[in-house]
């Protein structure tokens, strides 16, 4: 089978070399997901038919919905006829010049058993925590151990390899392996955004205007960047991101509420020009009974919309049948919430996308005078020792409630980068 694939310069790169452990690390738009699913059809081209690819997405999702259309359509446009057989997660082929694919997921590595592949592809290594990422690692090595009747080695490479595929994540697992110590064997190509020409003209502004600034490096330029150490909200500054705003008689509010008994919290927002700003703080009530009463008793003559933690719906208040959900609902308030929760991550990330963007546009302001605990807590928060952010000093239920809000209305939407991306077969 005579293919030919174009590719960018780090894609080519990437492709041509010859270790063992070979790792893709680069910013959004770069082809992650392309160069690792073509790398995986070449594989199975030297392998043979016989040969088995593993392939791992950090859930079973990601396997569903990028890897899986993915492969088929990369399989549709070599020509090979191909059966996906989804109770198993296996691509079979129907070629005598390529073997199969197994499609599996990473969060739970004891599950990675009973095959035995010829060469790995793992995605978004580095979305896991340091331990977890370890674990996987061990147990897919440990399973890459096949030797196909069928293989030629026609590349040069060890005949077992696992490659990895990632967006830097800080300094976690990928960073250790691949740059701050690589022992033989680990190498690495490291790839920007802008090395990608067939990106639209505005693609790379769009990011710049949607993520954090302190961000840029790693999703942009593709380099191991500190995410997690110092304050959580790094971009927050009381002056720059001061008013002195207030709501207006009958405005509709917005207020992000985060539960805890003894200290629920509110931050209760207006909208200027289709942004948010926080103008008053609502702190240190026992349960919801007591935060719907003092709400009422302040903005009876306001619309309310309740952007609340999504565990309300589970957890019940207080010497209370209902839940805290309910208890909102039933008061006459508008609720705005997923079935769960948006990953801390990305809550923190909309938050300070919101309050200093990459372009340096404060968009979130806050009447720091009559939110002045909040004020303080946006300062002091920092991350724990194990990269989470800190709970351990009560600095952290305004934040969060804050931020329920701003994740559900304000989220940050990765701009499509296929558009105008081309590969030739």
């Amino acid at each position: 089978m005579l293919v030919k694939i174009k590719a960018t310069e780090p894609q080519a790169a990437f492709l041509n070399l010859k270790c063992k452990f070979p790792a893709f690390v680069a910013g959004f738009g770069t082809g992650k997901s392309e160069v690792m699913c073509n790398d995986a059809l070449l594989d199975s081209i030297e392998g043979g038919s016989d040969s088995l690819i593993a392939m791992y997405e950090p859930t079973y999702d990601l396997v569903r919905l990028i890897l899986a259309p993915r492969m088929e359509e990369k399989l549709i446009d070599w020509g090979v006829r191909y059966k996906y057989n989804k109770s198993e997660n296996i691509i079979y082929t129907s070629n005598g010049q390529l073997g199969d694919f197994v499609l599996r997921t990473l969060d739970n590595p004891s599950r990675i058993v009973g095959y035995e592949s010829f060469r790995a592809k793992i995605d978004e290594l580095d979305t896991l925590k340091k331990e977890h990422a370890l674990e996987a690692w061990t147990k897919i090595i440990a399973r890459n151990r096949q030797k196909p009747k069928t293989y030629k080695n026609t590349s040069g490479k060890p005949c077992n390899t696992v490659a990895a595929f990632t967006t830097p994540e800080g300094f976690r697992f990928v960073y250790d392996r691949w740059k701050r110590d690589p022992k033989d064997g680990y190498e690495m190509i490291q790839a920007a955004t802008t090395s990608n020409p067939f990106l639209p003209d505005d693609y790379v502004d769009s990011l710049r205007a949607s993520y954090p600034s302190q961000l840029i490096e790693a999703y942009i330029k593709g380099e191991f960047v500190n995410l997690q150490g110092g304050t959580v909200y790094r971009v927050f500054d009381r002056r720059l991101n001061s008013t002195d705003i207030t709501e207006k008689a009958g405005e509709t509010l917005h207020i992000g509420m985060d539960f805890n008994v003894g200290k629920m919290s509110a931050i209760v927002h207006v909208e200027r020009s289709g942004n948010p700003v926080a103008v008053a703080e609502l702190f240190g009530l026992l349960d919801t009974d007591e935060m719907i009463a003092e709400i009422n008793r302040l903005y009876g003559d306001h619309y309310i919309c309740v952007y609340p933690d999504s565990s309300g719906k589970n957890r019940k208040s207080v010497n209370a049948s209902e839940t805290d959900i309910t208890k909102l609902e039933d008061a006459g308030y508008s609720l705005y919430y997923d079935s769960t929760n948006p990953f801390v991550r990305d809550r923190i990330n909309a938050m300070n996308a919101m309050l200093c963007n990459g372009q340096g546009e404060r968009r979130y302001l806050i009447n720091t005078n009559r939110c002045p605990r909040y004020t303080d807590d946006l300062e002091q928060q920092v991350y724990n020792k194990h990269g989470e952010p800190d709970k351990a000093h009560d600095n952290d239920h305004m934040p969060d409630a804050g931020g329920y809000y701003i994740a559900y209305a304000f989220p940050i939407i990765k701009p499509v980068s296929s558009v105008g991306f081309q590969w030739a077969t």
